[in-house]
């Protein structure tokens, strides 16, 4: 009998999915507005500007020594799931230009939706035990090791990124980077409550 607090297997490729198309769709709109954003994808996107490399395949490589802490710190099923949802969204940014145009699509709009997009991606995959790897395992590695909270190890690192995006990117364009990066967090902030749901 299947425990009704746990998602389906089903229910994981679902929530997966969609997880990975959401966060895509979301790549796509800041990349086609030249904007930044946090995290491993943040940084995946900077060596994408400065190299003019792929954002897929460099989201994908970034990732990979990142299982290794996944698997110690959360396992085999975290460190698959999260291997598939970061080959999805490193395929999918790289098809879905191809797919998508903009005719209007100002600053604001943008980064509002970005954040909208990827908070909601984020929630999917975290409520069906995946993420989109790098930073924040590093961050849960770190606060067990020294009892240093992940969180702060977040922010710093998006403080170092986004300084590092002003040689990259004029101020206006990280001032509405910042903007999709707050959205983003809000959504992540009042919506990732594991005691308020009762699935794993």
């Amino acid at each position: 009998m299947t425990d009704p607090k746990q998602h389906s297997l089903i229910e994981d490729a679902q929530g997966i999915a969609y997880g990975a198309f959401m966060a895509s769709f979301g790549i796509v709109i800041l990349t086609h507005l030249g904007f930044v954003t946090g995290q491993t994808a943040g940084m995946a996107v900077l060596i994408s500007y400065a190299t003019g490399w792929g954002f897929g395949p460099v989201f994908f490589a970034i990732n990979l020594p990142f299982y290794i802490l996944g698997y110690l710190r959360m396992g085999p099923g975290f460190t698959l799931k999260t291997f598939i949802a970061v080959a999805l969204v490193s395929g999918l940014s790289m098809l879905m230009p191809g797919w998508i145009s903009f005719a209007t699509l100002t600053p604001a709009m943008g980064a509002v939706l970005i954040g909208l997009m990827s908070g909601s991606a984020l929630l999917a995959l975290f409520r069906h035990g995946a993420s989109l790897g790098g930073v924040g395992i590093v961050a849960l590695y770190l606060q067990d090791k020294t009892g240093f909270r992940a969180g702060y190890t977040q922010l710093i690192f998006d403080a170092l990124l986004f300084s590092v995006a002003l040689a990259l990117r004029d101020v206006q364009t990280v001032a509405w980077s910042f903007l999709g990066a707050l959205v983003l967090n809000m959504v992540i902030a009042v919506n990732h409550r594991r005691d308020r749901y009762i699935a794993a």
